[in-house]
């Protein structure tokens, strides 16, 4: 099954059963957002999408704290966490989403290297966090990002 119909099938479900969604993305710099949005009937579902590349906006637009950046930076589990959390509240959604990583070719670290994402889901009181590192070109990078996204929420009850 294609990506797209992955989507329709998730936007089905959660249009069903009231869930509502939202996404806070750094490095994927809105393809996850615009991928949901090429699925009619996506609006009963996806509540809003917020590009947040520059760290400012992070701490303008989604409430994150730069004490958080200034100590992880902003590819990390604390900062993604924020990003899901607050994304979720402040736009009263069932669940909120924050993307944050290196897709290269440059900008990596030995601590930090290019490929590294961390994907942050706040559902409730829970969040989840998951890591991994995509060695490709960026827009592989952005779509492998998208199919974890896309398989952990397909695996929600």
């Amino acid at each position: 099954m294609d990506i797209l119909e992955r989507i329709s099938k998730i936007i089905k479900k959660f249009s069903n059963e009231n869930i509502k969604i939202a996404v806070a993305e750094s490095c994927t710099g809105g393809f996850v957002s615009h991928m949901f949005t090429n699925i009619s009937g996506a609006s009963k579902v996806f509540e809003r999408g917020i590009v947040c590349y520059s760290n400012q906006t992070k701490i303008d637009l989604l409430n994150v704290d730069p004490q958080i950046i200034e100590k992880y930076g902003a590819v990390s589990d604390n900062v993604v966490k924020q990003l899901a959390y607050n994304i979720r509240v402040l736009s009263n959604v069932d669940i909120g989403i924050g993307i944050s990583g290196i897709a290269g070719p440059t900008g990596g670290t030995p601590e930090k290297p290019v490929g590294l994402v961390f994907i942050g889901i706040s559902i409730e009181e829970k969040m989840y966090v998951q890591q991994y590192n995509f060695k490709t070109d960026r827009i592989t990078f952005k779509k492998k990002v998208l199919e974890k996204i896309i398989q952990f929420l397909e695996e929600l009850p």
